[in-house]
């Protein structure tokens, strides 16, 4: 009976990474895609506020319009990526790819995201008030940065 019952605890616990996760928010369940290849998804107008998706894979994917605030994106790989629109303010995405991005519009204000990479990324429109980024990237960024983009990076 007890090694029938440490097998079935076994399997069980050998399952459970196979599901998907959900981190319990004071209101909210969400749904966790850390680890996970998420290339080519549609996330679009999603609300996914506070979720985590810490060292995934989501090349290609769509979160145009998506409610992300606060969410985790450590070392994740978003490159070509369209976050258009997108609430991403205050989101932790420290060594995270973000090259060719779509940020047009996209609200970045309060991220951290040292290490990261913004190379060849849109950024028309996006606000980067309070974001905490390197300094090479800052300047990569303000290259190519006009108006309240421009003073949002704090550009010289």
């Amino acid at each position: 009976m007890l090694r029938l019952l440490v097998v079935l605890l076994l399997n069980l616990s050998l399952l459970w990474p196979l599901q998907p996760a959900m981190a319990s928010g004071s209101y909210l369940e969400k749904t966790d895609y850390t680890l996970t290849n998420q290339s080519d998804a549609d996330f679009s107008g999603q609300d996914l506020e506070g979720s985590s998706f810490a060292g995934a894979v989501a090349r290609n994917a769509d979160f145009s319009g998506a409610k992300l605030h606060g969410a985790i994106f450590t070392q994740g790989a978003f490159a070509g990526s369209n976050f258009a629109g997108a609430d991403l303010s205050d989101v932790l995405m420290d060594r995270a790819d973000f090259t060719g991005t779509n940020l047009s519009g996209t609200n970045l204000s309060g991220v951290v995201a040292n290490g990261s990479s913004f190379a060849k990324a849109e950024i028309e429109g996006a606000d980067f008030t309070g974001a905490l980024l390197d300094r090479d990237d800052q300047i990569t960024l303000c290259r190519k940065a006009k108006g309240e983009t421009r003073l949002s990076l704090d550009c010289p």
